[in-house]
């Protein structure tokens, strides 16, 4: 494993997945667990939405598989999809905690 150089540009959450690839999945794992248990929490409390959300929950997960099977078609490395895949998480954390 060669040591990368950091500038002061880089936040060291990146700089760590460059020297520990699978900490990106790991990292994967649970913030997808996190916004599992806030909609979970929307579907217990019996919000309004709460049918919208799950609709939107599986039509989101067809388009990000289908977004990743693109990407690695299009020759994108696995730490790129898991990249994007944590950028959907990131959204859905936001949106769900509003």
């Amino acid at each position: 494993m060669s040591r990368r150089p950091t500038s002061p540009n880089v936040q060291p959450h990146a700089a760590a997945t460059a020297d520990f690839p699978w900490l990106a999945g790991a990292m994967l794992a649970v913030e997808a667990s996190e916004v599992i248990r806030l909609r979970l929490e929307k579907f217990a409390r019996g919000d309004q939405d709460s049918s919208y959300e799950a609709q939107l929950m599986v039509g989101e997960k067809i388009v990000a598989a289908f977004e990743a099977a693109a990407s690695l078609c299009a020759g994108a490395s696995a730490e790129a999809i898991v990249g994007r895949y944590r950028e959907h998480v990131a959204a859905n954390a936001r949106r769900l905690s509003a």
